[in-house]
Order: C-alpha cells, then structure tokens, then sequence
C-alpha cells in the first residue's frame, strides 16, 4: 500500500502538467499498483523469470552498450573540444573587458561625485558667510596652508615616473597600491580637495597603463627567459590584465622554441628517428616549460588552463605535420613500417611526459599519425604478399628447416618469436611469409596505443587469404577453378605434380593457420606484453589468453584453409572416379552386368576402392613424416578424401537411375559386389583412424538405397547376402594384400582413435536398419 501511495503522489504532478488525456493514461497504468491485493514481492518474482543464460546475454548486451557510449561520449568530446576551448577564451575576454569597463564607470561615478560633493561645499560655505557676521571665521581655501597628504599627493606622480624610468618594476607595484589605497581612505573620510583627488586617480591609472605597457614591451624580447619572464608576466597579472599576461607567456614560449629550430635541418639522408628525437625534445620541452610556468604564475583557473590546452595542442599539431613531412611520409611510401613505429614511439614518449603536468595531447598525435601508420602498414603487407608471390613462383613445394642461424630479414634469432619458427618444416615460400609475419608482428609493438590491432589482423588475414589462393592455384587442374579469386589470376605458381608435392602444400598452410600465425598475433594483446615479454618460457599460444578477436581471426584463417583442403579432396576424388577419356570407374554398369557373367567369381572390392585404398594408404604415409605433432589434421585429410569420394556416388544420380530405374535390374551378384565395397571402405576406414560419423551415416543411406532397388524386384535382399563374417574376411584380406601388413583381428584401432565413438558400429547395422 506505501508502494502504491508513493506512486499516486509522484503522478499527480504529471496529470497536472499533461493534461487530462496523460493523466488519464498514467492513471490507468497505475491501476496495478492502487489494488490492495498488490504484492510487491510477486510483482518483481515475476519481471525475473530470465534464466542465467538469458541474464549473462542481457549483461553482455548491457555491457556493450556501456562501451559504445563511452566510445561515442569520446568521439564528442574530442569534437567539441576546439569549441569549448574557443568559448572559454572568448568568456575570459570578456570579463577583462568587463573589468576594464568597471573600472572606468568607476572612475567616472567618482568624478561626478566629487563635482556634486564640491559644489555642495560651496554652496554651504557661500551660506555660512553670509549668516556670519563675525570677520574672524572660517579662513578661505587659497589663505590655508596645504596638508601633508596633499603635499604627497603633488609628489607622488614624480616618484612614480622615477621608479618607470628605473624599471622598478617591485617598487612601483607597491606604490601604487599605496596610492590606491591613500585615494580610497581620502574619497571615504574626504582628506582630500575633490580636484586633487580626481587628479591623484588620473595619475595612479596612467601609470600603471604605462607599467603595463613596459611589462608587455620586456616580455615580448628574445633575450627575456627564464625568472626574468615570469617576474614581468607575473607583475602585468598584478596589474590586473591577466589575460594578456598569459597570451604574452604563451608566445614567449613559442617563440623561444621557434628561434631554436633554427638550428634542426632534415635532410634526405637524415635519420627519421633522430630527427623526431631531437624535434619532440624541442616542441615537448618548451610546452612543459610553458605549462610549468602557467601553473605556477595563474594556477588552476579554468580560463588560463584552457587557454594552456588549447596552445599547446596547436603547438603539438605543427610538430606532428613536421614529422609526418620529413620522417613519415617517406617510411610509409616504402613500407617502412619499423621506421614509421619507431618515429610514433619516440613522439609519443616525449608526449606522455607532459600527462603529468594535466596535458594529455597523444591523442592529438595519435589521431594525425594514424593515416601514415596506416599507409605503411598496408605498403608492408603489399610487401609480403608480393615477396612471397615471388617465391612461390620458383618453389619446389618440399618441406625443409630454414638455413640454420639466419633470416632472411636480416635479424638476430635470438627473440622468442623467432626461435620457434626453426622448429618446423616447411616450404621456401611458407618460410619467407612466415619471417616477414613475425618482422611485421615485431614492428607493430610500439603501435599498439593507435588501436590497429583489427586491422593489423584483417590485413594479414587478406595476405594469407592470397597466399593460400596460390596454393590452390599450384594444385594440378584448379587454373580455372582459382581464378575468380581476388588477386590470384594473374600471379605464377610453379605447379604440385606429385602427391608429396600437393600435401606439402596443406602442411604449409595447416601449421602457419593453426600454430605460427596465431602465436605471432599474439604480441598485439597487451596481456602478452605484460606477461611474455621477460618470460619466454612461457607460451603464448594458450587459446585461454586469446581474445575473442583473435579467436575469430583464427577461425577465419582455418576456413581459409578449407578451401584448399576441399579443393585439394576433390581433386583427387575426380582423378580416381573419372579417366582422362571422360569416363567414369564408378557407373551402375560394374555392378548389373556381373549377374550375366556365369564365369566364377572371386571375389575381391573393385578397383576403383583398391585405388582409393592405395592411394590413402600411400597419402598417410607421407602425412606421416610431414605432420609430426599434428596427426589429427592428416587424419582429417583423409577423412575428408574418402568422404569426398562416397558423397559423389550418393549424389550421383544416373548412377542410382541406372540402379532403380535401369533396363536391367541390379541382381544378387551385383548387390553382394556393392555391398562388399562399401564394407571395405568402412572397414579401411576404421583401421585408418578416419572414419567418420558423415562417412557411416552416408554409407547405411547408399547400402539401404541398393537394397531397396533390389527388393523392388521381388527377391529378400538378405538371402542372397553372406553372413558378415564372410564380407570381414575379405575385407582384411584384401587390406593385407593391397598393404602387405598383417591384416587386423576384427578391423580393431586403438582406444586413441578420433573416430572411436563410431568404430563399434559395423556394417551389420545396416541390415537391422534395412529391415526395419
């Protein structure tokens, strides 16, 4: 009810301000809330229902949210900074003009008092006499003598002169507060003839324009530093014209540094580091010093801080143009992507250094370096694509060690980056992608502040993306396959003829996709900056410590990978299927012409699966000694190889269009042949390690499919089928003869096998599955 009550009184304003229509509306909606029978622990119960998948989903949500808004919360401020600084200076100018015309209506609201208070006096003095009949009154002001204060007030404008032609500057000071001081006490208590006072303020505000005009005069000379610049900018503040005091303190500074540049000449043989050392100890220096000086002169008021702010940003701006002039632009047309870091590392270190004094500018050079940073980056990974296009055109596709103790980049080996790439094998032009990779990982450290970790990676992924394009390129009969891809039509490849040339080249990619590329990106996350940099026991590949980014760039680097593999199985598949006639090994014919054939039979899988056997068996075997370590990615090769080959003859139509739909009927020889093949594939398959779930699924589907056209001629297909044990015998008979090892009891694999889950299913449950 309190829950309730509370509610009616916070709506009743709005009814009054929306009208009748909103209050109608807000009153309905309140209806909920007035009931008695409203509980307040039922009514939350009840909004919460999300479980803690849902919540995690809606934090996420909620978190990204925050993100984007303090990202568009940044993107603002850095906007409308220019104009906050530009309205505050202007407010600042203002209020000086606004002293200056207090001051005047000041000095003008004196004088007219002064005036009235002096006719005033006469006035009263002119009734007195004549009211007095006595000649020994009052004595008349030109028959007195003049007081002391008047007798100063004569001297003081002399004294002042002489302290300004001394340039005095401490004694002046203090003498016109005095003056100042004096003119007040004399206006309130009236010590003073009204004409000397006008002229006593007259006097101290002349000269203290003429002090200012001196202080202005001193500050604006070369040869002005250091005490001397503060004495003068912190005495025209005390004069109070602290604005132009700041401004001439600024462009004290300004032209101090300029004056000092003189010297700094870049040449086309200069070093771009040094340069931008020496010109961000120049620039950085005089901004400090200037900073230092505003503090301690103006302190923290926001109008001279931002004024501050707003100066050294311009300043900072200048020098950014000057480096990207004279050492960026030159780097970044190259493709020198170290230099370029290196000039951005060095600025922004003499940047940072002004964050303690309450300047942050290195998003200001950040933000002016970026187009540069960029430029080289992409002229650096043009640099790689093209230098490996170049190899690969001469490669001779066998995996080897790098030369021992060198890179072709020319760098020590002693870096934890590189070490690990002399532990694997691969091709000339694999190596040289992957010594360019970890140079241009190694190069991009110090740029990790400019946020183009993204791009660093879409770039490289683009690079590897082509690489592997010409991978695909070097496999025999991909030419018109291949060249619809982006970049790849017009670049040579030297051609994979042999069967260990082409699987080199899946190992190529396998090992820069799944182990080197990933471990060089690595160095963009900060977390390996940290953590790795003077350990290098530890490994960086932990997919724990990857970020969500890199993940998916790993993804997309092994999708990349497919493409080559899919290419790469299909390939093979149409070799073993199709002669270079056109025709096909694998038609409905092998199969329902065996019933007219009275000869005896021995039976034997057909050739087309020998070969596919042969060829697996030999393919594995090469796999062998170019995948140490990575077994599991040979074992998906050839996965993916066989299941190429069955998937084409589920999906070959006319095949199962002759079987169905034939002149001639597939007969009890013809169904025991097929039957016999697909149990050797799946039984070479479990002893090979790949047999997959998509191959035994695909497989039952073609083994119940050639059951059912064999029922459709009246005849069981299961009295015309041999018990398994038959089928098991020839099988690994045929393995035994076409390998030359020693067949194995009952197709058994190790408890290690990837395909393990599976191999329990034998081909017997085909037939329950047949029956059913």
């Amino acid at each position: 009810m309190s829950t309730a009550k509370t509610a009616r009184s916070r709506a009743a304003p709005a009814m009054k301000e929306n009208g009748p229509a909103a209050a109608a509306k807000i009153e309905e909606g309140l209806n909920f809330f007035k009931s008695d029978k409203f509980d307040a622990d039922v009514y939350v119960k009840s909004k919460c229902s999300l479980n803690e998948k849902e919540i995690k989903q809606l934090c996420n949500y909620l978190l990204d949210l925050k993100r984007v808004s303090a990202e568009e919360m940044r993107k603002s401020v850095y906007a409308n900074y220019a104009a906050f600084i530009r309205t505050s200076k202007e407010i600042s100018d203002l209020e000086g003009e606004l002293s200056s015309i207090r001051n005047l209506l000041s000095t003008q609201a004196a004088l007219i008092h002064g005036l009235a208070e002096g006719v005033q006096i006469d006035s009263s003095s002119v009734k007195v006499s004549e009211a007095s009949d006595s000649k020994d009154g009052w004595l008349t002001s030109e028959n007195r003598e003049p007081s002391d204060l008047e007798k100063w007030a004569v001297e003081f404008p002399d004294i002042l002169d002489v302290l300004l032609a001394e340039r005095r500057v401490d004694e002046a000071l203090e003498a016109l507060d005095e003056g100042e001081q004096i003119a007040s006490d004399a206006k309130q208590k009236k010590t003073l003839d009204p004409d000397v006072l006008i002229s006593l303020q007259n006097v101290i505000t002349e000269r203290r324009q003429k002090l200012a005009d001196q202080l202005s005069e001193a500050a604006c000379q070369p040869s002005t530093r250091g005490g001397e610049l503060r004495a003068a900018i912190s005495a025209l503040k005390m004069l109070g014209d602290g604005p132009r005091a700041h401004s001439l303190l600024m462009n004290a500074h300004y032209q101090r540094y300029q004056y000092n540049m003189q010297s700094l000449r870049p040449s086309s043989t200069s070093y771009g580091g040094a340069y931008t050392a020496a010109l961000s100890q120049l620039v950085f220096s005089a901004i400090a010093q200037a900073a230092s000086d505003s503090m301690a002169i103006f302190g923290k008021e926001p109008s001279y801080m931002s004024e501050l702010v707003m100066w050294a940003t311009k300043q900072t701006e200048a020098f950014a143009l000057l480096v990207k002039r004279h050492a960026l632009a030159s780097s970044a047309a190259a493709g020198g992507l170290r230099a370029a870091a290196e000039c951005v590392q060095i600025a922004l270190g003499h940047c940072s250094l002004l964050e303690a004094r309450g300047l942050a500018l290195c998003p200001v050079l950040l933000k002016l370096f970026r187009p540069s940073v960029e430029q080289a980056l992409d002229a650096n990974l043009r640099r790689i694509e093209e230098s490996t296009a170049a190899l690969a055109a001469a490669d001779d596709w066998v995996l080897a060690y790098p030369p021992a103790g060198t890179r072709q980049s020319g760098r020590s080996t002693t870096s934890f980056g590189s070490t690990t790439a002399f532990q694997h094998k691969l091709t000339s032009s694999a190596h040289r992608f992957n010594f360019m990779v970890q140079d241009f990982f190694e190069d991009v450290g110090p740029l990790l502040s400019m946020q183009l970790g993204g791009q660093m990676l879409e770039g490289l992924f683009q690079v590897f993306n082509s690489y592997v394009s010409m991978l695909i390129k070097a496999l025999p009969g991909s030419m018109e396959e291949e060249a619809n891809y982006e970049g790849s039509a017009n670049k040579i490849v030297r051609m994979a003829e042999t069967e260990s040339q082409q699987i080199a080249l899946l190992a190529n990619a396998s090992l820069l996709a799944d182990e080197l590329l990933p471990r060089a990106a690595m160095k963009l996350s900060p977390m390996y900056q940290a953590n790795y940099k003077d350990d290098t026991r530890r490994r960086p590949l932990d997919k724990h410590n990857r970020n969500p980014e890199q993940r998916e760039w790993k993804r997309r680097l092994v999708a990349s990978i497919d493409r080559l593999k899919d290419t790469f199985c299909r390939q093979h598949a149409l070799d073993l299927i199709f002669t270079e006639e056109g025709d096909s090994h694998l038609s409905a014919d092998m199969y329902i012409n065996m019933d007219g054939n009275v000869d005896v039979l021995d039976w034997f899988p057909s050739s087309i699966f020998q070969e596919l056997y042969t060829k697996l068996n030999r393919m594995a075997t090469i796999a062998a000694d170019m995948f140490v370590g990575r077994e599991r990615f040979a074992t998906l090769l050839l996965m993916r190889l066989t299941e190429t080959v069955i998937l084409w003859l589920s999906d070959d139509q006319s095949f199962w269009d002759d079987i169905e739909d034939g002149p001639r009927p597939l007969g009890p020889l013809g169904l025991q042949q097929f039957y016999l093949d697909m149990k050797f594939v799946i039984c070479f398959a479990s002893q090979g390690r790949f047999l997959s779930r998509i191959l035994q699924r695909v497989v039952n589907d073609i083994i119940s499919k050639a059951m059912a056209a064999f029922s459709a001629t009246g005849i069981d297909p299961y009295s015309v089928l041999p018990e398994d044990d038959w089928f098991n015998d020839i099988c690994l008979e045929a393995i035994e003869r076409l390998s030359g090892k020693p067949k194995a009891i009952n197709g058994e694999r190790e408890l290690n096998s990837p395909t393990a889950s599976v191999s329990a299913h034998s081909i017997s449950s085909v037939r329950s599955h047949g029956s059913s």
